[in-house]
């Protein structure tokens, strides 16, 4: 299991959206650029260094920096299909837009309320240039065509879960969080409610569960994967582990929310292994920017992780819209 330091710590102020040439939520795409997301204020840009190329919304937001106009309603992540279209998925409308750069537009491609959708989470694009998108209270994985036509359902809506592996017309799931692309074209699913992170094998159309065993608590470190536990908070809207990224080789990064930590599943064993963050964690107190050791951070809140080019990014939620960015680096 390798090794990792703190690289640098953002810390953001109600309002910042900027700040180091970071957003406190963002995603890398397959170019490396950031695009940055504001969920509660419902709008998104491109960053270049501290500047905004461009935003996504329903109104301009920063005076001079020019806006595809959308109706985005808690926009949850961005992917870019084959020949650079970006798709933006939406939690609170269950939309999924297209966005054309070039000419500044954008255009629904699918509006999950008419497809049955019940809301809509992430949306990754796969090696064939489909797009994948959860539904969270849905508890259904959704293969969507590049014209947005639904080509595959995971799931019939109802809770469920399944240590083993699951034939795609048996499996079920939970409330699911996250998705994202492995580097084998594979989907990893963090099936939230669960406590359990699962990957969808395409070509042999089946689920296995890679971490967790469906219940929740803090074990399992230095071990099996498939043996140990995350954080839940059974009086809290959304129980379970929150955040989801995945490296170029296949190993898994878990936000283990209500733990306080980070989880990294290591693909070529199988193994767990907390590596940032500490169990005491608390929403009151910011990091101190010169902390180097990533399990003496204060990791309160995990979500919308990211992973790119050898770093992971780890936003936290601080009391008073306030938060944290803490960079990773594997030492």
């Amino acid at each position: 299991m390798p090794s990792w330091t703190v690289e640098r710590v953002v810390h953001f102020a109600p309002g910042d959206f900027v700040r180091g040439g970071l957003t406190h939520f963002g995603f890398r795409d397959r170019a490396g650029r950031l695009i940055g997301i504001d969920h509660p204020r419902h709008f998104l840009g491109l960053v270049d260094g501290e500047r905004v190329a461009w935003t996504m919304g329903a109104k301009p937001v920063f005076d001079g920096v020019p806006n595809i106009a959308a109706e985005l309603a808690y926009p949850m992540y961005a992917d870019v299909l084959p020949g650079g279209a970006i798709v933006v998925s939406n939690l609170g409308n269950a939309r999924l837009y297209r966005v054309d750069e070039e000419h500044m537009r954008a255009e629904v491609l699918v509006e999950g309320h008419a497809v049955g959708m019940k809301d809509m989470g992430n949306a990754v694009v796969d090696d064939e240039g489909t797009i994948w998108v959860n539904e969270v209270e849905g508890s259904r994985l959704w293969r969507f065509a590049v014209d947005g036509r639904p080509l595959l359902t995971l799931g019939d809506g109802s809770r469920g879960f399944q240590r083993e592996s699951a034939r795609f017309d048996e499996v079920r799931f939970g409330w699911i969080y996250d998705v994202r692309r492995g580097p084998a074209g594979e989907i990893y699913v963090l099936d939230a409610t669960n406590y359990a992170l699962r990957l969808v094998d395409i070509g042999a159309r089946v689920v296995r569960t890679i971490a967790g065993d469906g219940v929740s608590g803090y074990r399992g470190d230095g071990g099996d994967a498939r043996e140990a536990r995350f954080g839940g908070d059974p009086t809290a809207r959304f129980d379970g582990p929150y955040s989801l990224s995945v490296d170029e080789t296949g190993n898994a990064f878990v936000g283990d929310r209500f733990n306080g930590v980070v989880r990294m599943i290591e693909r070529a064993t199988g193994t767990i292994a907390t590596i940032a963050g500490r169990p005491d964690a608390d929403d009151e107190v910011a990091n101190d920017p010169s902390e180097r050791d990533p399990l003496r951070l204060n990791l309160p809140r995990i979500s919308s992780m990211d992973y790119h080019a050898g770093r992971l990014y780890v936003p936290t939620d601080l009391s008073g819209d306030r938060g944290d960015l803490a960079v990773l680096v594997r030492s």
